[in-house]
């Protein structure tokens, strides 16, 4: 399994980016691209949603959840908009995940250590816990000042040199 740099989000295991993380992760990164700490000028939604081609009230939503956890700054007015509160290094793609999506990995709505299975399934929690620290292994350590730089490290580098990394697979293999 190859993880590109990419947020992945597990809901019933279909590996799969929601469009509120994918919108929201790329408003952060064009207000990391203007960071310049706590002076940075502010920019407005509607520059961020045209763009990044983004549904304007989706993304003002998104920002308004993510002004609530901490992640951005916003100012009303005419010379309102929104900035990060922090430097874009500091901000890994996981926080911004759970707050928009909830957790990593969930098995129906369950953390990976919650579930229980019997008979010959009593080990798949395992494997849902494993899948967990992957996610957590790629997610936990890439910033968004990572993504701008193009800075990802030695194991994130190896899963998208993976030969698999642009490889789809069909939906069912055939023997």
């Amino acid at each position: 399994m190859g993880f590109a740099a990419y947020p992945i989000y597990c809901f019933n295991w279909v590996m799969q980016v929601s469009a509120k993380v994918d919108y929201g992760i790329r408003a952060l990164l064009v207000l990391a691209a203007a960071y310049d700490g706590p002076e940075t000028r502010l920019l407005k939604s509607e520059e961020i949603a045209t763009g990044q081609e983004i549904p304007f009230k989706f993304l003002e939503a998104i920002l308004t959840e993510l002004r609530h956890a901490g992640f951005v700054i916003s100012q009303r007015g005419a010379v309102g908009g929104y900035r990060l509160s922090r430097n874009p290094n500091n901000i890994a793609l996981a926080e911004v995940m759970r707050v928009l999506d909830g957790p990593l990995a969930a098995v129906r709505g369950l953390r990976p250590e919650a579930v229980s299975y019997h008979g010959s399934a009593e080990n798949l929690s395992d494997v849902w816990k494993a899948v967990r620290v992957a996610l957590r292994q790629v997610l936990e350590t890439l910033t968004l000042g990572d993504i701008l730089n193009h800075t990802y490290s030695p194991e994130v580098l190896a899963l998208l040199e993976n030969k698999d990394a642009n490889v789809s697979r069909p939906m069912f293999a055939t023997e």
